[in-house]
């Protein structure tokens, strides 16, 4: 399976002290994509990461905005192309896919391509980022629907249509989880492709710290389910505040039942409060609901405004 030549295929790389990666990534792919322009977008690096990737015949940008998010919103913004191939400059992914990758975009009409990562060694893939990313993954399968296994690869092939209609709101590693949601919100064409993932190069070191970007991720969940679902995210608060008045109601109910008085006169007070916190609760559910579903056109208008990549059997004639 090949890839047509004939859209502008942009191979997009954030890069933050990937002095001892950066030079074989450009390589590698200046080689399993010929036409392909390469850039590298620096985020702040205080190694030689520039003057490698230009070394290496790479385009090379700045981005002083420190986080990967940051990045790739920039890198979405100013390049122009028809396919972008996203992949991170560690040198842990296959560049020899790339063309497969593409080839699958363009034939099946997709705007989004992920490359879900395969590796047997525990050094490439630690075993806590594998159940952690099992678990985010799971969640947002649960919340925005089961599409990916691998949600936060750094590996993927978007479309133009996909890259000017995402928003961009992430700042670090939380990006992925915002890509995928994109495309789950929108029903965008999309699939994902098992590839190879190795290990870093010796003396290169992952910029990912477990804990703390996963929970930086759990946050962006959150937040996306506010503003992406956010009926399920109100009536969720609803639900609980009615059930704890229910709960806490009974036992006034029942003395006011046996003896006609209402003894507990602030946990009265506190059912009140909870019964009107989820009235509210599910009001700005439903309202913030159908500013959602103005948002989501929004975006589906923008994404419109763009062709879809050009399937193989409707090529124009060279000639």
């Amino acid at each position: 399976m090949s890839y047509s030549s004939i859209e502008r295929i942009a191979v997009i790389v954030p890069c933050f002290n990937e002095e001892i990666a950066i030079g074989k990534v450009v390589k590698d792919f200046k080689m399993a994509l010929p036409l392909a322009t390469i850039y590298v977008y620096d985020n702040n690096s205080t190694d030689a990461t520039v003057d490698v990737a230009k070394a290496e015949g790479a385009i090379v940008k700045m981005e002083p905005l420190q986080g990967k998010g940051n990045v790739v919103r920039r890198m979405f913004a100013d390049v122009e192309a028809d396919i972008y191939v996203l992949v991170d400059g560690d040198d842990t992914y296959d560049a020899s896919v790339a063309a497969s990758l593409i080839a699958e975009l363009q034939e099946k009409q997709l705007d989004m391509v992920n490359a879900a990562r395969l590796s047997s060694s525990k050094e490439s893939y630690r075993t806590g980022h594998r159940f952690g990313n099992w678990l985010l993954t799971s969640m947002v399968a649960w919340i925005f629907g089961q599409r990916f296994n691998d949600m936060l690869s750094g590996y993927r092939v978007f479309s133009r249509r996909y890259v000017k209609s995402f928003p961009a709101r992430a700042q670090g590693f939380e990006i992925e989880t915002e890509l995928t949601v994109h495309a789950l919100q929108l029903n965008l064409p999309v699939v994902e492709v098992l590839t190879p993932y190795k290990e870093r190069p010796e003396g290169s070191t992952s910029k990912l710290r477990t804990y703390r970007d996963g929970f930086h991720i759990l946050v962006m969940i959150v937040r996306l389910l506010k503003a992406e679902r956010p009926l399920l995210f109100f009536s969720s608060f609803a639900f609980i505040f009615a059930m704890t008045g229910i709960g806490l109601a009974f036992p006034i109910f029942d003395t006011y039942l046996s003896t006609g008085l209402v003894p507990r006169l602030p946990t009265a007070m506190l059912i009140i409060g909870l019964t009107i916190l989820a009235a509210i609760s599910f009001t700005c559910g439903v309202i913030l609901d159908s500013v959602t579903q103005g948002r989501r056109e929004m975006r589906r208008l923008a994404y419109l405004q763009h062709p879809a990549p050009l399937a193989t059997n409707n090529r124009p004639s060279r000639f």
